[in-house]
C-alpha cells in the first residue's frame, strides 16, 4: 500500500501544480494524512486527525482540499443513510461496495466478482450499459449482532429488523392493548420505521401496525430468524 500512496502523492503534486492549485505544500499534508487513514472520514474527523499530527488548518481549507481531491479523482465522497458526507481514497481500477451497520455506524468494504458479474448479466439482459454503480447494504455488523442475541425493548430494534415478541413488561393492560391491535406474544414482526422518537410502525404478514413509544418500550422482543455470523458465506470463494 505504501508504494501506491507514494505514486498517488506524485500524481497529486504533478496534477495540482499543472492546474496551478494554490497552497500546494499544505494540501500535500492533508493528502498524506488522508491516505494514511484508509477509512471513511468526515471533514471534521480528518481535521481532528490532522491536529493530532500537529497540522492545524481551517475547516474550510480542509473541505476545499477534499473537494479538489474528489474533482481530480483522488478521493470520492459518500452520503450514507444518515446524510453525513464521508470521504474515502479512490483507488484507480478498483471497485468495492459497502455494508453499513445501523447500530455502531461501522462501514465495511467488500468486493465480490460473482456479484459484479451478475449485475453485468442483468444489465445486459435489459440492453443496459453500466457506467458506474454503488451498492449499500444496511444491517447489523457481526460484533453488534453478538450483543443483540438477547431480549430487548421493541424501541431499540432498527428499521428493517425482524424480531419476535416474547413478553410484555407492562402487565395485563399492555397485553390487552397489544392484543386489541392484533399482535400477540410469539408473533414475528418487521420494524418498518423507528426514528428514535414518537410512534413506530411494524408489520406482521401484510398488515401494518402503529405503536406508541410508551407501549413499544414495554414490548420485549428478541432477534428473529436470520443468518448468524457462523453461517455467513465465503465471499472469497
Amino acid at each position: 500500500m505504501g508504494n501506491i500512496h507514494k505514486f498517488e502523492r506524485q500524481q497529486f503534486e504533478k496534477l495540482f501544480r499543472q492546474e496551478q492549485i494554490d497552497f500546494m505544500e499544505q494540501r500535500l499534508q492533508v493528502l498524506d494524512i488522508f491516505l494514511q487513514t484508509e477509512q471513511h472520514v468526515t471533514a471534521g474527523e480528518l481535521g481532528n486527525i490532522l491536529r493530532q499530527r500537529g497540522c492545524r488548518f481551517e475547516d474550510d481549507f480542509i473541505v476545499e482540499t477534499l473537494e479538489l481531491m474528489c474533482r481530480y479523482g483522488f478521493a470520492q465522497k459518500n452520503r450514507f443513510e444518515n446524510g453525513e458526507v464521508r470521504y474515502e481514497h479512490r483507488h484507480l481500477g478498483q471497485h468495492h461496495d459497502h455494508m453499513i451497520c445501523t447500530k455502531c455506524n461501522r462501514i465495511i468494504e467488500f468486493e465480490d466478482s460473482r456479484l459484479e458479474n451478475l449485475q453485468n448479466e442483468i444489465a445486459h439482459s435489459y440492453g443496459f450499459h453500466i457506467l458506474q454503480h454503488r451498492m449499500e447494504i444496511y444491517g447489523i455488523c457481526e460484533q453488534c449482532l453478538k450483543e443483540r442475541i438477547k431480549q430487548m425493548p421493541l424501541t431499540t430494534a432498527k428499521a428493517g429488523e425482524r424480531v419476535v415478541i416474547r413478553e410484555l413488561s407492562g402487565g395485563s393492560s399492555s397485553r390487552l392493548r397489544l392484543m386489541s391491535m392484533g399482535l400477540r406474544v410469539n408473533d414475528e414482526v418487521e420494524v418498518i420505521t423507528n426514528y428514535g422518537r414518537g410512534q413506530m410502525v411494524v408489520a406482521a404478514g401484510n398488515q401494518r401496525y402503529v405503536i406508541g413509544r410508551g407501549l413499544a418500550q414495554k414490548v420485549i422482543v428478541e432477534p428473529g430468524p436470520q443468518t448468524l455470523p457462523s453461517d455467513k458465506p465465503d465471499l472469497a470463494r
